[in-house]
């Protein structure tokens, strides 16, 4: 097992079954967290037996960067696995910070027909650790902090949600890499079943829906979820979950050319979010060689816009990154893949 895909409670049921005290997993989280030291013998103040049983059991071992592509404020990282599989992570600089875009599975079995990730199916789910490191070798090689994470790259997040949650905890944890919770964000799109439970997760890490259309007829064209979760089921689960956390909601919403942007699409968007605590991020479609959708052009982007923003709809339009690299989700990857 890799330690860091161990949280601090876990790190204190370690220590104690290996006859030592629970405030030494503290000093663990520190070296690796906040010293970030990259060797167990590195941390002078644990004990020679502790760590001796410690490499018995737990690597510390870091990922495999084997691509770099980088634009104007952006930069995408190409990982290898230690099953030498595949993974992409994205930064992104911003006037609020830096903000990281990581993967939760190798692959994705959603299918999303506009997706490259979905193009190849899901071989895994991601480790907790394997989450973790995106984050602290980027960092490294950046030499600043990430301050905010979405968890929007390959892979259902909500597919691997027992690695997704632990994740949450140790990069939420102040003696972690103390990234605050609002600072966080997940998306899904559109699982019930983890929708409703992760309504009951006490950090308030936001909620993105990767939404995409306005009705059963188109979502059910483009995202095979629809026809398991359609949006009967789908909005009312979101309305409970904004009953219990009192959060507010981003849906996500890629601009397809003839697909999903259309003024009656805009209009019939207005109205099912019409009494829902949220806003939209309409987001212009990277397109890639290996799918036939095409980008929304920009004036016809505009005028959704404001047919939202008259129907008073809270919306933005996400800043384009990455138009002279692999920039969309899973494009880096099936690259390496197809060599």
């Amino acid at each position: 097992m890799n330690i860091y895909g161990l949280t601090l409670e876990e790190i204190e049921e370690l220590f104690l079954s290996l006859g030592s005290k629970k405030f030494h997993a503290m000093q663990l989280f520190s070296w690796l967290y906040e010293k970030r030291v990259e060797s167990f013998d590195e941390m002078s103040d644990i004990k020679k037996d502790i760590i001796s049983k410690l490499k018995e059991s737990y690597s510390i071992d870091r990922l495999k960067i084997v691509d770099v592509q980088e634009d104007i404020d952006v930069c995408k990282y190409l990982f290898e696995l230690s099953d030498h599989e595949h993974i992409e992570a994205v930064l992104m600089k911003h006037d609020y910070g830096n903000s990281i875009c990581v993967s939760s599975q190798v692959g994705c079995n959603m299918g999303c027909k506009f997706c490259e990730s979905g193009r190849r199916k899901k071989v895994r789910n991601l480790e907790t650790y394997e989450m973790v490191l995106q984050i602290l070798m980027i960092e490294k090689l950046l030499g600043e902090r990430i301050s905010h994470v979405v968890v929007m790259g390959i892979g259902e997040p909500f597919d691997n949600y027992d690695n997704l949650i632990k994740f949450f905890k140790i990069i939420n944890h102040p003696k972690g890499l103390a990234i605050g919770a609002r600072h966080i964000t997940v998306s899904t799109c559109g699982l019930v079943p983890k929708i409703l439970e992760f309504s009951d997760f006490p950090l308030q890490i936001n909620l993105a829906i990767s939404l995409h259309a306005p009705n059963n007829e188109i979502r059910d064209k483009i995202m095979p979820i629809n026809k398991a979760y359609p949006l009967e089921e789908l909005i009312p689960a979101l309305k409970t979950y904004l009953n219990k956390t009192n959060r507010r909601l981003t849906f996500e919403y890629i601009m397809l050319d003839g697909i999903n942007d259309s003024e009656e699409c805009a209009l019939e968007l207005a109205k099912l979010v019409k009494d829902i605590n949220c806003y939209i991020n309409l987001i212009p479609y990277n397109e890639t060689n290996n799918i036939e959708f095409k980008r929304t052009k920009t004036v016809q982007i505009m005028r959704f816009y404001d047919i939202l923003k008259k129907n008073r709809v809270s919306v933005t339009i996400r800043r384009e990154f990455g138009g002279k690299i692999d920039a969309a989700c899973g494009q880096l990857r099936s690259k390496k893949e197809d060599l």
